[in-house]
């Protein structure tokens, strides 16, 4: 059984909880005040990756979470801040958006998981790297990358990673039909590479990463090659527009959903974004034909995780968060609009 009882003196090997102290990190020094040295601690990895997460303002806002005042979530992230090291919170000229810095997608995922379970609801923007200047050089953050799949699966690893301007820098067997593989590669790189990493080694592959040290900036990556099914109107999705749309591209939702102006509804199979109306219905008519009756199947729609749909978006889209649902929506939802 724990408890906790007051104690006057604690020695290594000790788990101890110490009150009273308003500022302070993991690597100060406590100690006697005639004390002049710090203990020496290893450097915190500085936060590589930034997101800004504002309120949620599209139409279905406060119908799942009862959280999204913007100072309730300032304070959340604040609090966030106090206990864990990796996160930074930083206020945008934006008095309603709060730009949060982490280590990396994932950290930042957990983060933005936790606080949706807890009734919050908010608007998440792409995740951009943070860079720095140094003798006139754009430096980007470098992540050392270890890789264990098995053998058959290297070639598609190597592949992947060398689009993505990782560099090799070790690869041996480790035994069992298993092959270690060390890359470095840049932070913005990985960016939604894992789910893609666990689709291509059949889910046998494990990756670890750690921050490797500041790199100069390795040229562009090739992003998002497939535009976005905006809905042009709100209500409810019908079966037979989204059958009719189905030719279109991949549906991220089903039939009988709240959609509304701005909101993406699927992948288009070409290049650009497309106004759709997912609200159409059938015309109908008191003539019966043959064929003309029969049921509208539709295909499953593709459902994105938050750690999926934050890093598909692009710049000018946003991942609407709530407890009950994960929406992707265009920034601007009236855009164009005479």
């Amino acid at each position: 059984m724990l408890f906790r009882s007051p104690v006057e003196s604690a020695e290594a090997g000790d788990i101890v909880a110490i009150a009273g102290l308003v500022e302070t990190n993991v690597a100060d020094t406590i100690g006697a005040l005639d004390l002049i040295d710090a203990v020496p601690a290893p450097p915190i990895d500085p936060p590589t990756l930034a997101i800004t997460v504002s309120i949620n303002d599209s139409p279905l806002a406060g119908r799942a979470g009862d959280k999204v005042q913007s100072r309730v979530i300032r304070e959340r992230l604040l609090r966030e801040q106090e206990s864990n090291v990796a996160i930074r919170v930083r206020e945008t000229e934006n008095k309603d958006a709060y730009e949060v810095a982490g280590r990396g997608e994932l950290q930042l995922g957990v983060l933005i998981e936790t606080m949706r379970r807890e009734g919050f609801e908010v608007s998440i923007s792409r995740p951009k790297v943070l860079t720095r200047q140094a003798d006139g050089h754009l430096l980007e953050p470098i992540e050392e990358v270890v890789v264990d799949v098995d053998d058959e699966f290297a070639g598609v690893v190597i592949e992947k990673m060398s689009l993505r301007k990782a560099e090799m820098q070790d690869m041996r067997p480790s035994g069992g039909g298993k092959t270690r593989i060390i890359f470095h590669a840049p932070s913005r790189g990985l960016l939604g590479y894992h789910g893609e990493f666990l689709t291509d080694t059949r889910g046998s592959g494990v990756m670890n990463r750690l921050f490797h040290g500041w790199m100069a900036w390795k040229g562009d990556i090739p992003g998002r090659r497939n535009g976005a099914l905006v809905s042009n109107d709100k209500g409810t999705s019908t079966a037979y527009a989204l059958w009719n749309l189905e030719e279109r591209g991949t549906m991220f939702i089903a039939d009988g959903e709240d959609v509304y102006e701005g909101m993406v509804i699927g992948q288009n199979s070409r290049g650009e974004d497309l106004d759709v109306n997912p609200l159409k219905g059938k015309k109908l008519t008191n003539v019966r034909a043959s064929g003309k009756d029969e049921s509208i199947r539709l295909t499953p729609p593709r459902r994105m995780t938050l750690e999926q749909a934050v890093a598909w978006i692009e710049d000018d889209e946003l991942v609407e968060v709530t407890p009950a649902a994960i929406r992707i929506r265009k920034q601007y939802l009236e855009i164009g609009r005479a």
